[in-house]
């Protein structure tokens, strides 16, 4: 039987303060009207960017047991959302995972968002092995949304910090070899617009390309790729397409660090995103989107 709300496994790390990862994907797919069931990786008491002396919690051997009991009430999802990963252990137990509450029959999405690093570098925590377990963990994914150092890694690639149109369709191409029918690359910056970020997608079903303009704001603010990850899954379970998924994400986080950068609040903190919240739930009235031929 259809479940009346629709169910996402969201695989991540909790942070106690700093918005982040769970705090906020929780109440942005809430807001979507999709119940979030959490299979946290860890437990922090604040997120990792700009604090120090943070307690950590490592949760590996905790999550195949709460996976277990799910498996045995017969709890069935929608969707699967994985994030930050801490080793290549948890990589084994989200492939695992996946296989064990694959769907027969019943339309899922899986949806991997390969934490490996920025700026041309992995983050520190992780090594190549790591980089080799992500792309092991891609091939089961239905969609990947990696930044464009990410991509360079999982293609182990030299990263390039500004590209061409035509070098962005073909990282996308060879994402998509890796198994993902849907490939979004984010912070793309272009050789026309160096100063502008821009998301590229690929849907390889229909074989198009498209690409969506980033607002510029002169800040950074932790946990906005969680923010878009969210939005983007959210809005694919509404029934969106992929070219308005991402066009409702990219609003969503520009709207969210709009509305943040007028106060005066430490960036460490995160995007006030509970100020614009409720917009989820109004319908999307413009859209630029482009299709790349």
């Amino acid at each position: 039987m259809k479940q009346p709300v629709p169910r996402l496994a969201a695989i991540h790390d909790l942070s106690g303060f700093g918005r982040s990862s769970l705090t906020i994907i929780l109440p942005v797919l809430s807001t979507m009207g999709v119940q979030v069931c959490p299979l946290p990786t860890a437990l922090l008491s604040t997120h990792t960017g700009g604090f120090e002396d943070y307690y950590f919690l490592d949760l590996t051997s905790h999550m195949q047991p709460i996976a277990d009991h799910w498996k045995k009430l017969g709890v069935q999802f929608d969707a699967v959302y994985s994030g930050f990963l801490g080793s290549p252990d948890q990589v084994e137990i989200v492939r695992r995972f996946i296989d064990e509450f694959r769907s027969d029959g019943r339309e899922q999405l899986i949806m991997v968002d390969p934490v490996l690093g920025d700026d041309g570098e992995l983050y520190g925590p992780f090594d190549r092995e790591m980089v080799r377990e992500m792309r092991r963990l891609t091939e089961k994914a239905d969609i990947i949304t990696p930044n464009t150092t990410e991509a360079a890694m999982l293609l182990d690639r030299k990263f390039l910090e500004v590209s061409s149109i035509e070098e962005c369709k073909n990282t996308l191409l060879r994402l998509s070899e890796l198994g993902p029918k849907m490939l979004v690359l984010t912070s793309v910056r272009l050789e026309d617009k160096p100063d502008v970020s821009n998301v590229l997608a690929y849907d390889r079903e229909d074989g198009r390309f498209w690409k969506v303009d980033c607002d510029y704001v002169p800040a950074i603010y932790p946990g906005t790729g969680d923010l878009f990850a969210s939005v983007l899954a959210g809005s694919l379970m509404q029934g969106d397409s992929l070219p308005i998924a991402i066009e409702r994400s990219v609003q969503f986080v520009s709207m969210a660090i709009r509305a943040t950068f007028g106060y005066r609040v430490p960036h460490r903190d995160g995007v006030l995103f509970e100020r614009v919240l409720a917009s989820l739930n109004q319908a999307l009235t413009s859209s630029s989107y482009q299709v790349l031929p």
